[in-house]
């Protein structure tokens, strides 16, 4: 009986065990249940306490905090601030506008008096292209001389390069310039030696003692310029000009500053002649003529292009029946269209000409356009007829008036029918060339300008004030197209290079993607401050000729101006007076910014975007409103209204603000204040957060600086030591006269100053207009509020207790790796203190802190802990840089805490602590917490920042990466449950790339030299392939091609040995489908660059308190994870159960996205932004018309008829006989 039940009992568990054994695949579908949720609880608060403690003890950010007790908090009157920094603005323009009035009476005057002055052609001055400095090498002169110039029908003249001392300035960002006398450029395209250009030269070279006059009344002075009429620019101070660039593509007569104090803004239709005979080289002179057009119009002036045969048509068809704004954008867009246009039958002159007085007509109707003068551009080689009734019909109803200007151009050698084209500009006030060559394009499409000009010099005594809208120094948009060639050439060249070293490897996919998207990463690198170029906005004012005959011809001689360097301005704003995260910018009357903290012209670090100038302030202030792209929020459109109209207004606003390469977003309340800047056409705005920039720090009556001086407080001694940097873009103090080589020298300075006594602060940053110039400026607020910080936080840097003695900083240098803990104040004060084991050490620490991190609240580790107040008072903001984890060099963990000072019921940020440490002591202190849990196969940890990116992983190599790139499921998952937030940001000043290959097949039938152009394309892709095989298979010439071109550093791997397959192909270690791959990777496909519009999606951590997600345990393959905040802290510690399935095709990223706005094939992004166009505020000074216009009948030269004798006598017998 026992032995039966015993039998019973074991077949029982036999049974079991085969269940057990048959359930075992189910059992493993439970592998998060693995995922102990108390654990992982743990884990998360005792890291949490472990870093705050350290962080704690580190910063000291309690002494910090009690170390401002004595400050007060007051009210930020915005209405007051904005108020008070557009009249330093104002005053500071006005002081520019006074320089620039005397320049221009200087200059009328001085033409006038030199009226009768003979043109000496072997005058010597001071050329910016080829005067010398001593000891520079004094060119040959040329031998043997030839005996005549072709183009000038004169000897060669050559007048040996004077010489010049010149000494860099760094007001004139380090460019060696001499303040005794002026340089002059001369454009290529330009004869120094022609009578009128040298007799400018002559008598405007009087103008250097004005020059000085006015740098001497006021040294904030940037360039001062004379731009002639016929070309030349004399600038002062004198330097020498750039050569850096292939081309000297520069002419002062198509810069915005000089066309538009020339010509008031104008609409002008460009009509271009479409019949068959205009081909060849008239077609190419033609389209030059039309982009030298163009090239002279700003974003003050409307324009369009139509091309005429049968039909008239506009050459972007978008565009039909409007006049657009001349912006880069927008003419980058018809520069394109008319490239692609092909003649095609005969011209309808009169539809053309109809077409064209309808829209001026129009467009003055309905009060759009510039609203001022009005011209059509006729170019074309001969018109039949003079189409006079059109212009009886539109043009003649109001003699002597002529309300619409007609300019034509002939194009082509042998012409017959001028004599109507011409009767056409001459009837209408206009102005007539005859074109035959493309080398003189330029300088005959300019002689419109002074034609245009004649209301303005007829009217004498009106000279209007232009202020231009911002641009990049003498840099010409065309250059970047340069770049950008060049910029492909180098790309190629280094896929050359590295297909030589790793062969086939090169063509895989892994490797091709990431190749492109290391590309791609430099495209969107586009920093808002770069040294690359000098941004500027230039005041100028058109010189008349005041001779008594002068009015028989109108002659404008020139404009006048000088540059005011956006940095200058910003340096007014007092950014300190906005306190973090509060900004200041610049709107024009077309909307435009002038400047803003997310004005980014530039991309890849170097290279100009096609329309930066023209960036609206709607495209960057982004509303929290989560409205699809380019549905701009009716509010939002108020308030520019009201902006552009220079009116007085604030508003509050809920807006997205992305920082930190564009890679962070943070959702903000803030306010706004806006004013005009009489007498300009800007208006100042200013926005600060509303949560904590309503109030601000101040200090007490009883701790200004000059009472504590009483008290015999040595100011210098509150900045003893070398450890402190004060922000370099903040005004401190400046003296007009001196310089300083760094920001802390000329700060010490003053302080020495006011030490002694008589001391009084200047009242304003710039002074009043027109000669009295103070000598020094210091910032009253800022500066008493920079020494208050500096006396009360003098122990920080000063304190020796971590020093290398002590156990305890050799403790926390060995244990946590902290190498650095620092201090930045609300007044642009940073200190620091360095953990170290050696002087040697120190030093480094030290130095490399202070070179990055010396903005104070301008810095992104700031601005993030003052927003991170609000989410928990007591934690520290940690980060590492972007893909860390791609570098081989030591990654470094930066955690700032910001520091609050509360009175009254009012808080305000006072400073911020942090420090930095080692990252690879952050994973130690990890993996001790958690043991092996996170080192096994079947879990995966993760700690993220309050934005989705990899702080610690398993893998050290996703350190810094977005986690939606590492695990996209999991980051939607964390998405869904409202772990994160998605906030889409978008980027309206984006750059695409688009081929450059035309693949048209009407294209291919209208050039029979298409099939001529493949084959040449095939000769050179077969040239490159043979050159890469000689290289591979070559020894002798592989290695000369390695040691001329190779990595010098011998970083890269050698070339490996071919696989035995490649050679069982073909023999030679390719087959036939490879060499196709690789040739069709390797050739280049060149691309321009086109404005468009992007969006990035990113995330920020769902921030209510007791969020319940976090109470949430893993559920077997349904929730697969562990999430939960770490205290203290912007990071969330994340389990994954690696044993689920993955889903690898769900791939969510931070990185740039084109928009699609479902265009049709023809549309472009300027034609959907043309149809939602924004209101505009036209310019207030327009001199269109003048009674005595109508008695000047210079119009232009007929065309000269060369004739051959021989052919004459020919044709004559002809004629007799026939």
């Amino acid at each position: 009986m026992a032995w039966s039940r015993l039998l019973a009992w074991w077949r029982l568990c036999l049974g079991l065990l085969s269940v057990l054994v048959c359930l075992a695949p189910c059992v493993n579908l439970q592998p998060a249940e693995n995922i102990n949720y108390n654990l992982v609880h743990s884990w998360a608060d005792k890291l949490g306490m472990e870093l705050f403690h350290l962080g704690d003890f580190i910063t000291r950010r309690k002494e910090v905090q009690e170390s401002f007790k004595d400050a007060k908090v007051v009210s930020r009157n915005g209405a007051s601030i904005v108020d008070s920094m557009a009249k330093e603005i104002e005053m500071m323009m006005d002081l520019k506008v006074s320089a620039v009035r005397r320049i221009m009476d200087t200059a009328e005057n001085t033409a006038l008096s030199h009226q009768n002055d003979m043109a000496d052609k072997m005058f010597s001055y001071y050329s910016a292209k080829e005067m010398l400095e001593p000891g520079d090498p004094v060119p040959p002169i040329p031998t043997p001389a030839p005996d005549m110039d072709k183009d000038i029908g004169e000897p060669l003249i050559y007048v040996q390069p004077k010489v010049v001392v010149l000494e860099p300035r760094p007001e004139f960002h380090n460019t060696p310039v001499n303040f005794s006398v002026s340089s002059v450029h001369v454009p290529v395209n330009v004869f120094d030696r022609a009578p009128d250009v040298i007799k400018a030269i002559q008598w405007s070279e009087n103008l250097d003692q004005i020059f000085r006059d006015n740098y001497k009344n006021d040294p904030t002075l940037s360039w001062q310029f004379f731009g002639s009429s016929t070309g030349f620019m004399r600038q002062f101070p004198a330097s020498k000009w750039r050569k850096d660039v292939p081309v000297d593509l520069y002419d002062c007569r198509l810069r915005s500053w000089y066309m538009e104090a020339a010509t008031s803004p104008k609409d002008i239709v460009i009509l271009m002649d479409g019949s068959g005979s205009m081909l060849g080289q008239r077609l190419d002179i033609a389209k030059h003529v039309v982009n030298t057009i163009l090239d002279t119009l700003g974003t003050n002036d409307f324009v369009n292009i139509f091309t005429f045969d049968k039909e008239v048509s506009p050459v972007v068809p978008c565009f039909e029946d409007t006049l657009i704004q001349a912006n880069l954008g927008n003419i980058r867009e018809l520069k394109e269209g008319i490239e692609l246009f092909r003649p095609k039958s005969i011209a309808n002159y009169t539809a053309a000409l109809t077409k064209a007085f309808e829209l001026l007509e129009e467009t003055k109707l309905s009060s759009r356009g510039a609203q001022c003068n009005q011209a059509i551009m006729i170019i074309g080689d001969g018109a039949p007829e003079n189409n006079r009734e059109v212009f009886e019909l539109h043009n003649w109803r109001d003699p002597p008036y002529k309300p619409v200007r007609v300019f034509t151009y002939l194009i082509g050698k042998e012409v017959a029918n001028w004599d109507d084209i011409r009767w056409m500009a001459c009837e209408n006030q206009g102005y007539y060339v005859h074109l035959s060559d493309t080398a003189e394009v330029r300088e005959m499409v300019l002689n419109y300008i002074p034609v245009m000009a004649r209301p303005l010099v007829l009217g004498r005594h009106d000279h209007p004030v232009i202020w231009s809208q911002v641009y990049a120094d003498i840099e010409d948009t065309k250059l970047s197209d340069y770049l950008w060639d060049i910029n492909q050439c180098e790309y190629q060249k280094a896929d050359v290079l590295e297909y030589w070293q790793v062969h086939d490897r090169m063509l895989e996919p892994s490797e091709m993607h990431r190749r492109k998207y290391r590309r791609m990463k430099e495209t969107w690198n586009q920093p808002v401050d770069s040294n690359v170029y000098q941004f500027m906005t230039t005041v100028s004012m058109p010189i008349y000729d005041r001779r008594e005959n002068a009015t028989r011809i109108a002659n404008i001689l020139g404009v006048a101006g000088t540059d005011v360097p956006i940095n200058e301005i910003k340096k007014l704003l007092s950014p300190f007076t906005l306190g973090v995260n509060g900004y200041a910018f610049i709107v024009t009357n077309n909307g435009y910014v002038l400047f803003h903290p997310d004005f980014r012209p530039i991309f890849q670090g170097y290279i100009l975007k096609p329309a930066y100038n023209s960036v609206d302030m709607i495209e960057v202030e982004l509303l929290d409103d989560d409205r699809p792209a380019r549905d701009f929020n009716p509010v939002l459109m108020t308030i520019r209204d009201s902006i552009i109209n220079q009116s007085t207004g604030s508003k509050w606003m809920l807006v997205k603000n992305h920082f930190d390469e564009m890679k962070r977003v943070a959702r903000i309340k803030r306010q706004y204040y806006w004013t005009a800047i009489k007498k300009t056409p800007f208006t100042l705005v200013i926005s600060y957060p509303e949560q904590y920039g309503v109030s601000h720090m101040d200090i007490r009556a009883d701790q200004e600086i000059h009472r504590i001086s009483i008290k015999g407080t040595n100011l210098r001694s509150v900045f003893s030591g070398k450890r402190w940097k004060i922000h370099p873009d903040w005004l401190f103090c400046k003296h007009s006269n001196r310089t300083f080589k760094t920001p802390e020298i000329e700060l010490l300075y003053f302080l020495e100053r006011m030490s002694e006594p008589g001391w009084r602060w200047p009242g304003s940053r710039s002074a009043m207009p027109p000669e009295h110039a103070a000598a020094m400026f210091c910032d009253r607020q800022l500066m008493q509020a920079l020494v208050f910080d500096a006396r009360v936080t003098g122990w920080f840097s000063n304190n020796t207790s971590f020093n290398s003695k002590d156990d305890k900083g050799n403790e926390f240098k060995q244990r946590f790796g902290v190498t650095v803990a620092f201090l930045a104040t609300h007044s642009g004060l940073t200190r620091w203190h360095e953990f170290h084991s050696n002087a040697a050490e120190e030093s480094v620490v030290g130095e490399t802190f202070s070179q990055n991190n010396t903005r104070a609240i301008d810095e992104i580790w700031y601005k993030r802990a003052v927003d991170q107040h609000f989410v928990r008072e007591e934690s520290f903001v940690y980060s590492v840089p972007f893909d860390a984890g791609e570098s081989n060099s030591e990654i470094l963990v930066t955690a700032s805490h910001a520091v609050f000072h509360n009175e009254g019921g009012k808080t305000a940020p006072a400073a911020v602590v942090g420090f930095q440490f080692q990252h690879s002591a952050l994973y130690k202190l990890f993996h001790n917490i958690t043991g092996n849990a996170c080192a096994v196969d079947d879990k995966d940890c993760y700690i993220l920042d309050n934005n989705g990116y990899v702080i610690i992983s398993t893998r050290v190599h996703e350190t810094g990466r977005f986690f939606g790139e590492v695990n996209g499921a999991i980051m939607k998952r964390l998405l869904e449950e409202n772990v994160y937030r998605q906030v889409t940001v978008y980027d309206y000043q984006a750059v695409c790339f688009e081929s450059k290959n035309d693949n048209n097949a009407s294209s291919m039938l209208l050039s029979p030299l298409f099939h001529l152009l493949r084959v040449g394309k095939w000769l050179l892709h077969t040239a490159l392939w043979y050159i890469v095989q000689l290289l591979q298979w070559a020894p002798g010439v592989s290695s000369h091609y390695a040691d001329m071109y190779g990595d010098s550093n011998d970083t890269e791997p050698p070339p490996p040995e071919p696989h035995p397959e490649h050679h069982a192909r073909n023999g030679n270690g390719h087959g036939k489908k490879d060499d196709d791959l690789w040739l069709r990777y390797l050739t280049l496909h060149r691309t321009r660059l086109k404005p468009c519009d992007m969006k990035r999606d990113l995330y920020t951590l769902f921030n209510e308190k007791d969020n319940v997600v976090y109470n949430m345990t893993a559920h077997a393959c349904e929730r697969p994870f562990v999430v939960l905040p770490i205290p203290f802290s912007n990071l969330i510690l994340l389990v994954i159960d690696q044993l689920c399935p993955r889903d690898g095709s769900v791939v969510l990223t931070v990185n740039p996205q084109p928009i699609d706005y479902h265009l049709s094939v023809n549309d472009s992004l300027a034609c959907y932004k043309q149809a939602r166009e924004f209101n505009r505020m036209r310019p207030h000074s327009c001199i269109s018309r003048h009674a005595n216009e109508s008695g000047i009948k210079l119009c232009g030269k007929a065309c000269s008829v060369y004739a051959n004798l021989g052919l004459l006598l020919l044709c004559h017998i002809l004629s007799r006989w026939l």
